[in-house]
């Protein structure tokens, strides 16, 4: 397929698309008259800024094209929620006001979050006996908000640590009830997910946590281990895979994950939680971490990160239109397949860490053979419009983050560049 020309392509038309009505965007003056559309008298404003209005670069006019951002949070997001999104902001549906402008507690921005609720439970085919909450503070703050909500300071908890971010979470519950590592891959540098026969769970454990795709690593459950403790349940951070492929939510107690990876951006973090674990908070719990309050008020105790729900809400809903979570499984293992097959088929030149049946759908890490090659590699992709391909600060090499809304044109882009890179330096 030819590729399409700046003018014609989805990268560039968020700036074909900009609003062409507005006063503020037509820079031919330094005084602008704005007009009621009813009958009135026209007023002016005199605008003394430094830089004269017609010196500034229009937003209608100023090239700009879309570059492929395989950042590992915050990511790149679909282009059609943006244009969406673009199209709303200064009026949303005919409000008079931008999102960023309503109150959290009037029926429009009501309207927004019991929506992307709705959607998401379609979505995920969550159960009416879990409560869907739209916090803030990440899922960093999850790692004590869990142990505060669901277990009091001197009860057991079990941690498979299969990265970075389970690590963290473990030693965040220290200060909160008795964690215990039941299994961790430091050792081998985090490259597989155990087998769940071997592990040796504490009998009263009141949960078990895992970090369902570890963003740094690149290590993603594809099943998910079984609590032993028949009153005990699963805990998942799935920050980095949420909403990319099916899950079984009765399987868990509890789901928490960061919206900037895969639904939307930085600022909200969703969290999935039954019922009847909520309302036992350990009485140090701040008002903010407890689950109940914020189940009771619906994730509106406190103003939300509004604009961040809204954009999530996008999301769910551009996701259900697709065909739900099976197509973009589909499309996301097809990318990832391709990317992948890409690396082993290197003969070395470069090399995947991680074994087979851990490698993740969503971070895909890999090193070069000649590792002094590194920074060529960023240079030269960053050249061809692909960036952020530099692996996380602690383990170094390359990553390539190709979430839900990397179109698989970026995948095969990078691949291509990949192949070439390598025909010039091997």
């Amino acid at each position: 397929m030819a590729a399409a020309t700046p003018s014609t392509t989805p990268h560039s038309l968020l700036l074909q698309k900009t609003p062409q009505n507005h006063a503020f965007l037509k820079p031919n003056s330094t005084t602008l008259t704005l007009t009621n559309q009813t009958p009135a008298r026209p007023f002016s404003i005199s605008c003394s800024a430094t830089l004269p209005i017609q010196d500034r670069p229009s937003l209608q006019t100023q090239p700009q094209d879309r570059i492929f951002n395989f950042a590992a949070g915050p990511a790149t997001l679909p282009e059609n929620v943006l244009l969406k999104a673009q199209s709303d902001l200064y009026n949303w549906h005919g409000s008079g006001m931008s999102v960023m402008e309503m109150s959290h507690r009037g029926k429009d921005f009501r309207s927004i979050i019991e929506k992307a609720e709705a959607d998401l439970r379609a979505l995920l085919n969550i159960p009416e006996n879990y409560a869907v909450l739209f916090l803030q503070g990440g899922a960093t703050t999850q790692f004590a908000a869990v142990p505060l909500n669901l277990c009091q300071h001197d009860d057991t908890v079990n941690y498979l640590v299969t990265g970075s971010w389970g690590d963290r979470a473990f030693k965040e519950a220290q200060k909160y009830c008795k964690p215990k590592v039941i299994w961790s891959g430091k050792s081998e540098k985090y490259v597989r997910v155990p087998s769940f026969d071997g592990l040796e769970q504490s009998p009263n454990a009141k949960y078990l946590h895992i970090c369902a795709n570890e963003t740094i690593y690149g290590v993603e459950f594809k099943d998910y281990p079984v609590p032993s403790n028949p009153n005990g349940v699963l805990v998942a951070d799935m920050s980095s895979n949420f909403c990319s492929t099916r899950v079984d939510v009765t399987k868990f107690g509890l789901i928490y994950a960061g919206a900037q990876k895969n639904v939307g951006p930085s600022g909200v973090c969703i969290v999935i939680v039954r019922k009847d674990l909520i309302g036992n908070a350990q009485e140090v719990t701040p008002v903010m971490l407890d689950y109940k309050i914020h189940a009771e008020n619906n994730s509106l105790y406190n103003t939300p990160p509004c604009f961040g729900i809204y954009m999530c809400g996008l999301v769910f809903e551009d996701l259900l239109k697709q065909g739900g979570l099976e197509e973009v499984e589909k499309k996301n293992k097809k990318k990832a397949g391709i990317l992948y097959n890409a690396i082993d088929e290197s003969k070395g030149f470069y090399r995947c860490p991680v074994e087979k049946p851990g490698r993740s759908l969503m971070n895909v890490p890999f090193t070069l053979e000649k590792s002094e090659l590194e920074a060529d590699f960023l240079k030269e992709a960053a050249k061809e419009k692909m960036v952020e391909l530099k692996g996380h600060r602690s383990v170094g090499g390359m990553r390539a983050s190709i979430y839900n809304a990397m179109p698989l044109d970026g995948v095969e882009r990078l691949v291509a560049f990949m192949k070439d890179f390598q025909a010039r330096h091997a």
